[in-house]
């Protein structure tokens, strides 16, 4: 019988996907929203040191092309215009624009997200680089659908938001040409579960009522 081992890193996703989605605000949405900006950018750096890394894995370069200085989450009205190309951390920070959080609030995800950031920068660039194949080959996905369970999506921002993540799902999911299969060549390992678990820790503490 083969035995396969959960990894540290693959737990804390599932935890993640077990928050209390369904149970969010619009409020509390958008709360989130802003919380991921933060994920996106480390995202986009993690990226940029995968790619730096390894200057001649056509794949990366491929998945570069996929998620920075690209066309492929526009049009949306009020974020992105017919053609226009950006980095994906850029389409979410048009988004927070516009929402409309709570001056509160958005001081305390913005604390959150400034020592986030700083937390993630501390690590190791091979590390932040290993994390991509955790992202985009089924962490995101499972993540991004539990979101979807979200109820209240009935404002401009949370509805870009929303294609957002939909749009990120189609881009991972194709076994064959998706963004997973284009980093599944890099083994994360459980050096990056401090990645996820910081992660979780940012959209909690952006919306404790997940843990109800």
């Amino acid at each position: 019988m083969k035995l396969f081992t959960i990894l540290r890193y693959q737990r804390a996703i599932e935890d993640i996907c077990n928050l209390n989605w369904s149970g969010l605000t619009q409020a509390e949405l958008t709360a989130v929203a802003w919380a991921y900006y933060y994920f996106s950018v480390q995202f986009r750096e993690n990226l940029e040191l995968a790619r730096d890394l390894n200057p001649h894995d056509e794949k990366l370069l491929e998945l570069y092309d996929g998620e920075c200085d690209t066309a492929n989450l526009s049009p949306f009205p009020g974020v992105a215009l017919r053609g226009e190309k950006m980095n994906h951390d850029e389409f979410m920070r048009r988004v927070l624009v516009l929402s409309n959080i709570e001056p509160r609030v958005q001081r305390i995800v913005e604390r959150l997200g400034a020592a986030y950031l700083a937390q993630i920068r501390c690590l190791d660039a091979e590390t932040r680089a290993i994390s991509i194949a955790s992202y985009e080959d089924g962490g995101l996905e499972r993540v991004f659908r539990a979101i979807l369970q979200a109820e209240d999506w009935d404002h401009p921002a949370l509805l870009a938001f929303r294609h957002f993540l939909s749009e990120h799902i189609r881009f991972d999911s194709d076994a064959e040409i998706g963004h997973g299969a284009l980093s599944r060549h890099m083994t994360p390992d459980d050096r990056i579960c401090p990645l996820w678990e910081a992660f979780r820790d940012i959209l909690v503490g952006a919306a404790p009522s997940l843990l109800h």
